[in-house]
């Protein structure tokens, strides 16, 4: 394993469109929604410490999910769980974590990563990072892994490559961004999946860390002052005073948008490890074999009855879950709440975002 070769975890993340079963105080990362023994995060740790060694893997998070770590993450290095005292999107906690990781080793290279993805072929997907992480050692690049897509996806960015700009990275075709788009509508997904050169971005980025630093102080350069003065103050005890100050200053803003739609060095490299983000109850029922009516069913005992194209998942104590007479719904039962709705982000949405209204904002 190479001792330069680092991981940077963001999982401060609240998982609101996994609402009812993810809440603020323990969002979809600290959750075993897969049904495979292990949470989010533990299953991304586990990835990463195939590639690099545990020590060198650093997780960003919210203060408040610093025992959720601890619990779940007993193996990561104490100087390594980083705690933001706000919450300022993926660029300030990227920042954060770079600027720390500079004071410790400024030969470093990184994969930054999202905390609650899904990967299917782990040894597929490990040598992706190797590759990218070795072409990173020597090249002044910021690498965004892309995945071919399947289907017209709207829940996804998508990466346009430079058909005209090509490089390879360890004999692994890859290219030049050209530009990156947001959650298109159906109409523009289309266009980008059958024109060839389009890409899901996954969200995955490697560079070292000496580049990135470059890229933040010529495009964030309020982000790259204020974290580049605590030089002298990470993994001392003025860390914590320190970055309570700067998140209070810091303002909010994304990598993506931050950074890698500025940079000029942006290269993206061709995956198909197979990956989703698994971001919603839709991308799970996606995910998830179902019934021959076509319903996502996790529940100890169940009775369905005219049921079709449905969500029913019981997370509580054990129950017989009965349910007659719904098309394309949500039922989904914890020990506290039970939510029954149609079977789209919006009207999950629209449900959360009203409890604080109605003075239940303590079920979010």
């Amino acid at each position: 394993m190479n001792k330069n070769h680092y991981c940077i975890i963001m999982a401060g993340g609240l998982g609101s469109r996994f609402w009812p079963v993810s809440r603020n105080s323990k969002p979809k990362q600290f959750l075993d929604i897969l049904g495979t023994g292990k949470t989010f995060i533990q299953n991304t740790f586990d990835r990463f410490a195939r590639i690099m060694p545990v020590e060198n893997i650093i997780v960003v998070t919210s203060v408040q999910y610093k025992s959720l770590v601890e619990e779940q993450l007993p193996q990561l290095k104490k100087e390594h769980l980083l705690l933001e005292p706000y919450r300022r999107n993926t660029a300030p906690c990227m920042a954060y974590a770079t600027y720390k990781l500079l004071s410790e080793n400024p030969d470093a290279s990184v994969v930054v990563t999202p905390s609650d993805h899904l990967i299917m072929n782990d040894d597929l997907f490990a040598e992706t990072i190797k590759n990218a992480m070795d072409y990173a050692d020597s090249n002044d690049v910021l690498i965004t892994l892309g995945i071919k897509p399947n289907r017209a996806e709207t829940a996804y960015g998508y990466i346009q490559m430079n058909k005209n700009s090509a490089l390879s990275i360890n004999g692994n075709v890859s290219y030049n961004v050209k530009t990156f788009t947001e959650k298109p509508s159906e109409e523009l997904a289309e266009v980008f999946v059958n024109s060839g050169e389009f890409l899901w971005n996954s969200g995955i980025f490697i560079w070292n860390i000496k580049t990135i630093q470059k890229e933040l102080e010529a495009h964030q350069s309020e982000i790259a002052i204020l974290f580049g003065e605590g030089s002298g103050l990470y993994n001392t005890p003025g860390e914590k005073p320190f970055i309570n100050k700067v998140y209070e200053e810091c303002k909010s803003i994304s990598i993506d948008y931050g950074i890698m739609e500025k940079t000029e060095k942006a290269v993206v490299y061709p995956a198909s490890f197979g990956w989703s983000d698994i971001g919603t109850w839709e991308s799970l029922y996606g995910f998830h074999k179902k019934d021959q009516k076509g319903n996502l069913v996790k529940c100890n005992e169940t009775l369905l009855r005219d049921v079709t194209d449905s969500v029913v998942i019981s997370d509580g104590e054990e129950k017989l879950i009965v349910v007659s007479g719904l098309d394309n719904f949500m039922v989904v039962n914890t020990p506290d709440m039970m939510v029954v709705c149609p079977r789209d982000e919006s009207s999950l949405k629209t449900l959360f975002a009203e409890l604080p209204i109605k003075g239940l904002g303590k079920y979010q």
